[in-house]
């Protein structure tokens, strides 16, 4: 059973570099005290990956926070790829249609429609604490996540010392000797 395990484990590793192999091109999302500066320089001169301003040009993206507000946040700067037009208007004209069956139904004895159609511009982000959500409260995580699947690709642990420079220059140093390590793992 240990046998196994070990086997299972290996394997999963295995996977993982993988993933991060194919990483080529990274952007970083912001991050407190300007560590995500600190992590672009370093990985700039150990030539890890080439570092882009334009999220929808990355392969991956380097974040402090995953979640809803992460996935907010990437979805508006990298927005996933809509269906086909022909498929898009057939739906539209099919949701015209249920929505003038509904609101006919919806309407009450006086002829007012009810609160929930009166209120149709969408969600409110507002409403959603996660959308309003700052990035920088990380504590410690640096996570790749792969841009199209949204998988984290690579993860590691690093609390800096302090928030001087010298301290988050030697916290991005570390983090990006750990991912070297793990990509000469493949």
């Amino acid at each position: 059973m240990k046998r196994f395990l070990l086997l299972l484990s290996c394997s999963g590793v295995l996977l993982c570099g993988a993933e991060l192999a194919s990483v080529h091109s990274v952007y970083l999302m912001p991050m407190p005290h300007g560590l995500d500066q600190y992590l672009a320089n370093r990985l700039t001169a150990s030539h890890a990956f080439q570092v882009v301003t334009d999220p929808k040009l990355a392969d991956a993206v380097f974040t402090d926070r995953i979640g809803e507000a992460f996935l907010a946040a990437l979805e508006q700067a990298s927005p996933t790829p809509k269906p086909a037009v022909e498929e898009t208007k057939e739906e539209d004209k099919s949701a015209d249609k249920s929505a003038d069956k509904s609101a006919d139904k919806s309407a009450d004895k006086s002829g007012e429609k009810t609160g929930e159609e009166k209120t149709s511009t969408g969600p409110d982000k507002l409403d959603n604490p996660a959308l309003r959500s700052v990035f920088g409260k990380g504590k410690g995580t640096v996570f790749l996540v792969d841009a199209k699947s949204r998988e984290v690709v690579w993860s590691t642990f690093q609390v800096p010392a302090g928030a001087g420079m010298k301290q988050m220059d030697r916290t991005a140093s570390d983090i990006v000797s750990r991912l070297m390590k793990d990509l000469k793992k493949k």
